[in-house]
């Protein structure tokens, strides 16, 4: 499989999609065993399904698995879009006090949060009605940065499956589920006022690795969502 993770020319015109389908799934299975930054062959098959040719996506990963795809928004996922250290910054808490997150991309300096459907039309009018005033002892204010909600009629660029270029997108937090959870409004806003919190504390600088689900203890995911506030306001 490594051989052919380095030939990108397309696979024969005469194989059949199951067979297509089975070798980069098999390629998957090899290149994610010890990288939770990688796409499993359940992840991919979740990405495939945002789209209306879930079977054309798949064909087309297996031919160039390092080329990043633009697939829709509001069907599998919403995307929240945000500046890269506040959008780390709401990935840390999510892991360290939350219940983890969904996949995670990072893309031209912005951090993108895959997120439940409906969410972006639900999560602006929340952070507007949150009462941001105030700032920090330095001065420094304690709202947010601009955030970019994708849902439907949106699209976004998602990472290659195996890594490509480093200028391009990449996973942070990769699909490993075929039903992955995904945060809703209400968990994206309650992180969205801590990371605004920790920013006005400490001003932008390095942002801890977030952590994944493999960095976690047994059970740690599911201690940390019943902590979880039920409100986010």
């Amino acid at each position: 499989m490594s051989a052919w993770l380095r030939d990108e020319s397309p696979l024969s015109p005469g194989m059949s999609d199951d067979e297509r389908r089975a070798d980069i799934f098999g390629l998957l299975r090899d290149e994610s065993r010890h990288h939770t930054a990688r796409v499993t062959p359940a992840g991919a098959e979740w990405l495939a399904s945002a789209g209306p040719y879930s079977r054309s996506t798949l064909s087309l990963w297996t031919a160039h698995p390092t080329a990043p795809a633009v697939l829709p928004c509001g069907s599998a996922f919403d995307v929240v879009n945000a500046p890269a250290i506040f959008g780390r910054r709401m990935l840390d808490r999510l892991w360290s006090q939350g219940p983890g997150s969904g996949p995670v991309a990072a893309y031209r300096g912005r951090t993108l949060l895959f997120a439940a459907p409906g969410t972006a039309q639900r999560l602006p009018s929340l952070l507007s009605w949150e009462e941001w005033g105030g700032s920090a002892p330095d001065g420094r204010e304690t709202a947010p940065p601009p955030l970019l909600c994708h849902g439907t009629g949106d699209a976004v660029t998602v990472p290659p499956l195996s890594p490509g270029p480093a200028s391009g997108p990449r996973w942070l937090v990769a699909p490993d589920t075929r039903h992955p959870w995904l945060p809703g409004p209400d968990v994206l806003l309650w992180a969205c006022v801590r990371a605004a919190r920790d920013q006005a504390a400490s001003g932008t600088g390095s942002v801890p690795r977030p952590r994944t689900a493999a960095d976690q203890p047994a059970g740690a995911v599911a201690a940390a969502a019943a902590r979880l506030p039920q409100s986010c306001s």
